[in-house]
């Protein structure tokens, strides 16, 4: 396996560009990690309310009972304004622009749950799957954690060089609206990418990934932050397609029945 870590001197976007995908050491400092689990934790409690932005991207699998398998809540900084003002937006959408090109901002961000002993894994798949077809399909998905990582906690898994590969016909993984696609741990390429508390991962939109259930008795936080060209975000805009900020519906661009 190559090593798709940022290092000292190191030319991120050509790890992103070799890989498909590029690990962000340390974009968070421990005291921003607090900050922001804080606001995290009032979005799961319910102090901060998400209405039809929440969402258990696992309802299909079997449930845990109360506890949601997969919690997904979308325009986390729509519905508490005050996270556009912390350190991640700024740092995120730098990082985009180094990746995709100047011309990189906020597409959507979210709000990507597992709690403790949830077991409800994350199916492999592209984030292009869930997409409207662009004229250019520059993008960068940022997945920050704030938690450790851990393979049993869900850490993300990619393939290596997936994204110089074609969509993979995908098809519902189930009532809450994830989707999959052919694939497996076994795929040559496939790395489990852990990942401790602050430090992130960038993907594009075309590379294979996924993650465990979390078995442990630890959460598994993250923040999503994805980003594309403007010109391409209005014409997404002019499709109708703006990732469940005006009303929680997903698209499966590549759909087939199954």
């Amino acid at each position: 396996m190559t090593d798709s870590t940022v290092s000292a001197g190191s030319d991120i976007a050509q790890l992103f560009d070799r890989d498909g995908y590029v690990v962000l050491d340390g974009l968070l400092s421990a005291a921003d990690v607090e900050l922001y689990r804080d606001i995290y934790d009032r979005f799961l409690t319910g102090e901060i309310a998400a209405g039809d932005k929440r969402s258990d991207l696992g309802a299909g699998a079997r449930s845990s009972g109360a506890t949601e398998n997969i919690t997904q809540i979308m325009w986390p900084s729509d519905l508490y304004p005050e996270l556009t003002s912390l350190p991640l937006h700024d740092r995120a959408l730098a990082i985009a622009r180094e990746l995709i090109g100047a011309d990189a901002v906020l597409d959507f961000d979210m709000l990507i749950a597992k709690a403790p002993h949830t077991a409800t894994p994350t199916p492999w798949h592209q984030d292009a799957g869930y997409w409207v077809d662009l004229p250019d399909e520059r993008a960068a998905s940022i997945w920050v954690s704030l938690d450790d990582a851990t393979v049993d906690n869900g850490c993300m898994w990619y393939v290596e060089g997936s994204h110089r590969g074609p969509v993979r016909p995908h098809r519902s993984a189930g009532a809450g609206g994830a989707i999959e696609c052919d694939c497996s741990e076994d795929e040559p390429g496939a790395t489990p990418v852990p990942l401790p508390p602050g430090s992130a991962v960038a993907h594009g939109g075309r590379t294979l990934h996924y993650s465990r259930g979390n078995t442990t008795g630890t959460q598994r936080r993250a923040y999503i932050l994805n980003f594309r060209p403007a010109a391409m975000i209005a014409r997404e805009r002019e499709l109708g397609m703006d990732h469940g900020r005006t009303e929680n519906v997903r698209e499966v661009r590549n759909a087939q029945a199954g």
